[in-house]
């Protein structure tokens, strides 16, 4: 009897602690499901093809933009610097708003509005309290569809462009990636600058700017996207009002391919205190399967400056290098990409003398992600760059631009369990398959201004992408 009781006993303890696990794990199944979920992204499609998407974080501020799949890669030589003109023109008035209602309605609602333009996106967006995104919509709205783009404020604007570009050409980073840009894709809409040459900025003129709203400002190529305090069944209910009457383009927008040339362009200048140089080979588009390993592989290259500590103890070998040889003053590798096609490389500042040994470093590295990458500094990699992914959504603003731009490029924006799931897929063997593929034996753009006399002839360069040893 004390047997059948123990027994029973012990039965009972049994399936209470199963029925405890079970708790546990039906618990522990809705936390997964509620961390994959919250804040869920929805997206909607509206008739005429417009997408609109949001992730409501319930905050009592809200960042709201409509995303163009549209830049200086839409332009050809005669208009470059179109885009970015229409930018500056989106703020001077529209049909039922002059410029001073414009900009005393933004500043009574205590919003922030702005607006920038890349190779293949043009983006106008608001931050402001949540209960005032349907007029932030509406001002949007009104701005890409009825802007007066009156001849004197045309002319006004011509004068503040030409000397924003006065501006970038003390900017010597923005100097070096834009002849970066031009030698890498010599001949073709990607090698334009964005603000365009001064010769099209000083002719530049309504019947321009409307005919590239007609041809690219159309429904299908537009996200409306919202993050923060916003309802998504409301923000499509405001996008159907305000924008639903946006033109449908009847055929898809075409890419015109853009052909990687391995060159170089140099700007010697001694006056210059240090040489600022880029180097990258072609990478691969947004969609590519290859792009995360990619990024595995520059985040591993990683970047420096002089303000860090560390100097030996850093984990990158580069980084080490650099601190202990006094190799340059700071370096950030960059994987940049578009459609088609991308570029992979590392931009370096450094004083005159160290130009040879700085590049030869760098290049060493780049054999050594080919051959010898070790799974350890690929794993510290892959946590770095996830860590990076997570800093950089912090806000509402990242978080709508990083929702608009996937749209734009994915047609769905990716959730971050899956983008994480991806980057621990990554093995060595990836890392050192996409260097062999993209780096390895490759010839490379580069880019150089500033007192450059040290830096390699381009013949020497070429060489030191491969290694010959028995």
């Amino acid at each position: 009897m004390a047997l059948r009781v123990l027994g029973v006993t012990q039965n009972m303890r049994s399936f209470m602690r199963g029925v405890d696990m079970i708790k546990r794990y039906k618990s522990a199944a809705t936390l997964q499901k509620t961390l994959l979920n919250i804040p869920a992204t929805q997206v909607t499609k509206l008739d005429n093809g417009l997408r609109v998407a949001s992730e409501d974080s319930g905050a009592s501020t809200a960042t709201v933009g409509l995303w163009i799949d549209a830049g200086s890669r839409s332009e050809n030589e005669k208009n470059n610097g179109v885009a970015h003109f229409l930018e500056h023109m989106a703020f001077k008035g529209t049909a039922k708003r002059s410029q001073t209602d414009l900009e005393l309605e933004v500043e009574n609602l205590g919003a922030h509005l702005n607006a920038y333009t890349s190779r293949e996106q043009t983006v106008f967006y608001a931050k402001c309290l949540s209960k005032d995104v349907p007029k932030a919509v509406e001002i949007l709205a009104d701005i890409i569809q009825n802007s007066k783009l009156g001849e004197a404020e045309i002319a006004r604007e011509r004068s503040v462009i030409l000397r924003e570009m006065q501006e970038v050409e003390s900017n010597l980073q923005e100097v070096v990636f834009d002849h970066l840009h031009a030698t890498a894709y010599q001949g073709t809409p990607l090698g334009q600058t964005i603000l365009g040459p001064t010769k099209n900025i000083q002719s530049i003129g309504k019947s321009d700017l409307t005919d590239y709203i007609q041809t690219h400002y159309k429904a299908s190529r537009i996200v409306l996207a919202a993050a923060g305090g916003v309802k998504h069944d409301d923000l499509v209910k405001l996008a159907c009002n305000s924008l639903g009457g946006l033109e449908a383009s009847v055929l898809p927008a075409e890419i015109t391919p853009c052909r990687f040339t391995g060159s170089e362009v140099r700007v010697r200048d001694d006056s210059l205190p240090l040489a600022h140089v880029a180097i990258a080979v072609e990478g691969c588009g947004w969609t590519d399967q290859d792009n995360i390993p990619l990024m595995v592989a520059n985040t591993l290259v990683g970047a420096w400056d002089r303000s860090q500590g560390g100097g030996a103890n850093n984990a990158s070998n580069l980084a080490r290098a650099s601190a202990e040889d006094n190799l340059c003053h700071s370096f950030q590798s960059f994987n940049t990409c578009y459609k088609d096609t991308g570029l992979w490389g590392i931009y370096f500042v450094c004083d005159p003398l160290q130009c040879e040994d700085m590049l030869y470093n760098v290049q060493s590295e780049w054999m050594r992600l080919c051959t010898m990458v070790t799974e350890a500094e690929v794993e510290r990699a892959k946590n770095l760059l996830k860590t990076n992914m997570l800093l950089q959504l912090d806000g509402t603003t990242p978080i709508c631009e990083d929702i608009g731009r996937q749209i734009l490029c994915y047609n769905r924006r990716i959730p971050l369990h899956e983008l994480e799931q991806r980057i621990d897929a990554v093995s060595v063997g990836n890392v050192r398959d996409v260097a062999m593929k993209y780096i390895y034996d490759r010839c490379p753009a580069v880019a150089a201004v500033g007192p450059v006399e040290n830096l390699p002839d381009y013949n020497r360069i070429r060489s030191s992408m491969y290694w010959l040893r028995v």
